[in-house]
């Protein structure tokens, strides 16, 4: 298979080992220089067992089009070098014959190539899977909502040109036919700070430089669109072009996304109306008058009331201001309180917070809605969501994005090491443990609710208590957080904020502002402007009873994003799980260019021990009754069915193949597989069983068809000389016999016919000359 690889020509000692279980020596300094060797000569993929490494090139590779499609489609994962089609195919295959739902967790930091990777799992399906124009459809959606998605979910970092400032999880359904014929997309926790205000050398979301830069004059003189340092919300950080991305070309791409998905053009429009109102409000800033926010600029209001269908007056009064409930004597009333000049800004960013979330959260829900089935059969899983970060300053963000990984990481641990040597022992498999570091208690550091309480209880108790300026909040919290786990080993304070000791390093947190973004809430003022809006769309995006919701308590940042993570985890936990664990090479965003300081990824990620764990244990494993299922036909025994015990039928099979002894265990419900290669033996001779059937029925059914054929010729003949042969009737039908000279009696003919070759046909006929005189003669034909 290897020469038909352009790209697998090199010396395979040059590019080190395929899989990282065959390494010699087994430490990070030989994980990393076996990463580097195939780097630098253009293999970025690498296998631990099933797990597939995948280093970011930073360029654009060779091998992703149709020909390595072809090449993986049905193939054994030893066949070719390592590739996320091989993966991708592999859990296609396994969610069609062992019928379970199938997810890949695509893990790694910010700029590593989660997002890359997603998207040539959902092109590789696309592209084998089968279907007419419906299904046909739904992939259309499902490849088209990528460039959606990332318009208005990712953005420029410090650390990634294309960083996903959102959480993905897409399921791919199929029909059990193997048809993508449906799907889902849930998004978790996206950056709204972002759309408020960036760091330097980073970017807005894609959407609003698309929109600069590729909206034609009619839409730009609509929504006054100016040049990106014109509008605060972008001129923050000081850039606006990012290399090798073609802004305008992108926004074309974007509308066409919204096309295919099925957004009405209205509500297209609408969008885009949303995007340049929330430019033109950054723009509306605030004086202190008097203790007072005062808009410095009326002028600058007209045109975002206008682009968001909302009074002028009523949008400064609502910015300006803020209705409080007061319960005094047992009566509760409402006060306007006129805001500072620091409330006033902080009021405007929530709107245009608001505004932004809740117009991505209608595109997922339109995308589902354009595809998801009223019932699931199969499904595939593809999990992208944004990297592990560490930036000079951590916010609460950070410290959100950083306890979903820290959760994906302790999914990584149970499925991956923790229960597999928990399965062996509970299978009284022969087993020596390996040492790990489980990360459960950090994540019980995070979000314990009790005994003690986690960071995030703690915080969620200061905010429901914190004072409505929310002045002195982030001191007290700090405060109440030493005092609760300062003693915790993997916690540390400092003065102006806490240390968590993360299995990816440790983070430094800054406490200033957690609490007020922790307490994310929408005030009513806002969500009453909103709703008075003259767009039916704007109102359909704040769908509020403000008479009833008063009552409860809002739901907190930190709470949703628990809740969000441990939900993700429990729809994980359902499917069969694969791997693809991201490493970024260098903080250069160039090719071949490895930087050592980035080693430390290679730790983090727990490679080391999941090489361990996978080189001393088995490498596959399987219930006798799934493994007597899908090898039965190996045998006249076990096919269609084994009468006896199950691991009896197992013991078999697997003797029926000459499998060594030493390369299986028989666990109390399951049969232990111990090298790749032994499976694979047992793959190749199930599907020789299969060719050799194949081409049994092919030949009867070939054998049945010609001599149809045969017979409806005879008919055919039959009917053309049906009443055409009175003096030889009796030929009709009459079977061929090919001698009509009776050579059988005739041994004077046979002696001199005994050197030719076998006679075919033989039989007197009459020869003219010449002169045309007759003579009579025994001939015949020779085959």
């Amino acid at each position: 298979q290897g020469s038909k690889y352009h790209w697998q020509s090199q010396n395979v000692k040059q590019s080190g080992v395929d899989d990282m279980v065959l390494l010699s020596k087994i430490s990070e300094d030989a994980i990393v220089e076996n990463l580097k060797k195939r780097f630098m000569d253009d293999f970025i993929f690498t296998y631990i067992g099933s797990v597939l490494i995948s280093v970011n090139p930073f360029k654009q590779m060779p091998y992703f089009t149709d020909r390595e499609i072809e090449l993986y489609q049905g193939a054994a994962q030893y066949e070719n070098p390592p590739h996320i089609y091989a993966l991708t195919d592999n859990m296609y295959r396994n969610m069609m014959i062992d019928q379970e739902n199938q997810c890949v967790i695509i893990s790694g930091e910010s700029g590593a190539g989660k997002t890359v990777a997603a998207k040539y799992i959902m092109g590789y399906i696309s592209k084998v899977s089968g279907g007419g124009d419906k299904v046909q459809h739904v992939k259309d959606i499902i490849l088209q909502s990528n460039p959606l998605l990332e318009a208005f979910g990712n953005a420029k970092t410090v650390r990634n040109n294309n960083s996903s400032r959102f959480g993905k999880y897409f399921e791919i359904q199929f029909s059990r036919g193997g048809e993508p014929d449906g799907g889902k997309i849930s998004n978790f926790l996206l950056e709204k700070s972002r759309v408020v205000s960036q760091n330097e050398n980073e970017r807005n979301f894609h959407v609003y430089y698309q929109l600069i830069e590729g909206a034609n004059p009619q839409q730009k003189e609509a929504l006054g669109i100016m040049t990106p340092d014109y509008y605060y919300y972008l001129n923050q950080s000081g850039t606006y072009k990012v290399d090798g991305t073609n802004d305008s070309k992108d926004f074309q791409e974007t509308m066409e996304a919204m096309h295919v998905i099925g957004i009405p053009v209205a509500h297209q429009a609408q969008a885009l109306q949303i995007i340049a109102g929330i430019l033109h409000l950054g723009n509306i800033s605030f004086i202190e008058a008097g203790n007072y926010g005062k808009v410095e600029s009326t002028d600058l209001l007209a045109f975002p009331a206008y682009l968001l269908g909302v009074d002028p007056t009523r949008l400064q009064d609502k910015l300006t201001s803020r209705k409080m409930d007061s319960k005094w004597g047992g009566k509760s009333e409402s006060i306007d309180v006129t805001l500072n000049q620091e409330q006033a800004t902080y009021t405007r960013d929530a709107l245009a917070k608001a505004l932004y979330t809740r117009l991505f959260d209608y595109l997922v829900e339109a995308i589902n809605k354009a595809i998801q089935k009223p019932h699931e059969e199969y499904s595939i899983g593809v999990l992208d969501i944004y990297g592990f970060e560490i930036f000079q300053r951590n916010g609460f963000e950070q410290f959100c994005i950083n306890f979903v990984n820290e959760k994906l990481q302790q999914i990584f641990i149970e499925l991956t090491l923790k229960a597999e040597q928990e399965e062996y022992v509970q299978e009284g498999i022969k087993w020596t443990p390996i040492e790990y570091f489980n990360n459960k208690v950090v994540c019980d550091l995070i979000e314990n609710k009790l005994n003690p309480p986690g960071i995030m209880s703690v915080l969620d108790d200061v905010c429901a208590t914190m004072h409505a300026k929310g002045e002195g909040a982030d001191g007290t919290l700090l405060q109440k957080l030493s005092a609760a786990v300062g003693t915790h080993e993997h916690f540390n304070s400092w003065n102006s904020g806490f240390v968590i000791h993360h299995y990816a390093g440790k983070v430094s947190y800054e406490i200033n502002g957690f609490c007020e973004r922790n307490r994310d809430v929408l005030f009513t003022d806002l969500i009453e402007l909103m709703q008075s809006s003259e767009h039916a769309f704007i109102r359909s995006l704040f769908p509020e009873n403000l008479n009833t919701d008063k009552k409860s308590r809002p739901t907190t940042a930190s709470c949703k994003i628990k809740k969000q993570a441990n939900d993700l985890v429990n729809t994980l936990m359902k499917c069969t799980p694969h791997y693809i664990r991201c490493i970024k090479p260098n903080e250069t965003k160039r090719p071949k260019d490895w930087e050592e300081s980035r080693c430390h990824q290679v730790e983090y990620l727990g490679l080391r021990e999941n090489i361990r764990v996978r080189r001393a244990g088995y490498a596959y494993r399987r219930v006798f009754n799934k493994f007597l299922q899908r090898y039965a036909i190996l045998t006249a025994e076990t096919w269609p069915c084994w009468r006896g015990g199950e691991q009896q039928g197992v013991l078999h099979l697997l003797r029926s193949v000459n499998m060594d002894t030493d390369q299986y265990q028989m666990g109390r419900s399951k049969v232990f597989v111990k090298a790749p290669e032994s499976l694979f033996l047992l793959e190749e001779m199930r599907e020789r069983k299969f060719d050799t059937f194949a081409r049994t029925i092919q030949k009867a059914w070939r054998k049945y068809i010609a001599r149809r054929k045969y017979e409806q010729m005879r008919e055919d003949a039959s009917d053309i000389l049906y009443n055409s042969k009175e003096r030889r009737r009796n030929s009709i039908n009459r079977n061929f016999v090919g001698d009509y000279l009776g050579l059988e009696q005739r041994p004077e003919l046979r002696q001199f016919l005994a050197k030719r070759e076998r006679v075919d046909f033989a039989d007197s006929v009459n020869k003219f000359d010449r002169r045309f005189k007759v003579s009579s003669v025994n001939g015949s034909f020779c085959g």
